[in-house]
């Protein structure tokens, strides 16, 4: 099982300081978050991508080909990569470079953002968002697949004889997640296509992630793909830690109250009861970690959301210290304890390589 962190990139001012980083200070906290994330001992990295204030990551690509220069081990990807607005075109091209560049250590995850604004700025609806979504993603997946590809669809000028260049490092595409909070037809494009389905997590309870999982694994199973146990499936969450769970809480709760996503809403201690938002010790972290298992089933991958709300940099890198020495090491434990071992773990560059080595076209090529 991977385990590892995203970010947002929001520039959020300290509502204990009222100081608010620059936009520079934030991009290298952001760098700065993805190298302890290697140091501690985490899998993967995974930065968003906006276009508007208050965030600043707006070129993923950018960002984890610099972090990839800097790295060794880290797993590189997206929390976001736009699929809706973004050229499949110059998607296709960009993380098939950047594949190159981090040997093999990137993967994505497609998203349709929560900005509507941004549709307009790329020239699109955002009522076409769903069916953008699918035709965008469609003629992607052929660019990374095919070596020459003729296409027509509504959303874009058409193709001819086109190839993408560079071609997938070894032949082989970066693993897709599929990324949602509340879409049924995220997780079905997902499960039609084999690929991962990431659900968000921290916004709604557990009952829904519930329903979005569950979908997907019995539409993975009815396309073929293999056993709804099989699917693979990555889960996002939020937490803030200290030794005692009182100060924790003490030490959150501003940065909550004021957070522009949910701040001003609901309480500390409502939203934490009703989502899988976890502020508290580690011990306590690692106890709602694991029962996300009882109803999502034996899962991929985890991604912690830790620095968000205006956090100091050096209250997250604490929180990467923790995550990696207390955290991580026993959900790994735990997560292992009584998986299937028709399970699979998480897709790496590697593990697609092998498989892509050994399918039935593959050996009648030989």
């Amino acid at each position: 099982m991977q385990f590892g962190v995203f970010t947002v990139g929001d520039v959020t001012p300290d509502p204990t300081t009222g100081r608010v980083s620059t936009e520079a200070e934030r991009i290298k906290a952001m760098v700065a978050i993805a190298l302890k994330a290697e140091e501690v001992g985490l899998d993967v990295f995974a930065t968003g991508e906006h276009h508007n204030p208050p965030f600043v990551p707006s070129s993923p690509t950018t960002m984890l080909g610099y972090i990839a220069a800097r790295t060794e081990r880290l797993l590189l990807s997206t929390a976001t990569t736009l699929i809706t607005t973004n050229d499949p075109v110059k998607i296709a091209e960009d993380y098939a470079m950047l594949q190159h560049l981090a040997g093999g250590r990137v993967d994505l995850m497609m998203g349709r953002g929560n900005t509507g604004p941004v549709y307009p700025w790329f020239g699109q609806d955002i009522r076409n968002g769903i069916a953008l979504a699918v035709e965008n993603y469609a003629l992607l997946h052929r660019l990374w697949r095919e070596d020459v590809v003729d296409w027509e669809g509504k959303f874009r000028t058409p193709l001819q004889s086109f190839t993408s260049t560079p071609r997938p490092l070894d032949g082989v595409p970066p693993f897709v997640w599929h990324g949602s909070i509340r879409s049924p037809e995220i997780a079905e494009q997902a499960a039609y296509y084999g690929d991962g389905f990431f659900a968000n997590h921290i916004f709604w309870p557990k009952q829904h992630t519930q329903r979005m999982v569950g979908l997907y694994r019995q539409r993975f199973e009815h396309y073929g793909h293999g056993s709804a146990d099989q699917a693979i499936v990555g889960l996002g969450g939020q937490v803030f830690m200290r030794p005692n769970s009182q100060d924790a809480v003490r030490e959150f709760r501003p940065y909550f109250d004021n957070a522009p996503v949910y701040g001003h809403g609901p309480s500390l201690e409502d939203f934490s009861r009703e989502t899988p938002l976890t502020v508290g010790s580690p011990q306590q972290v690692i106890d709602r970690t694991l029962s996300f298992r009882r109803y999502v089933g034996d899962y991929q991958r985890q991604l912690f959301l830790i620095d968000h709300a205006g956090l100091p940099l050096k209250t997250v890198l604490e929180q990467l210290d923790i995550l990696g020495e207390q955290v991580v090491p026993v959900l790994r434990k735990e997560f292992a304890t009584g998986r299937p071992a028709h399970v699979p773990d998480a897709p790496t560059h590697a593990s697609l390589r092998t498989a892509a080595r050994t399918t039935p076209e593959t050996e009648a090529r030989r």
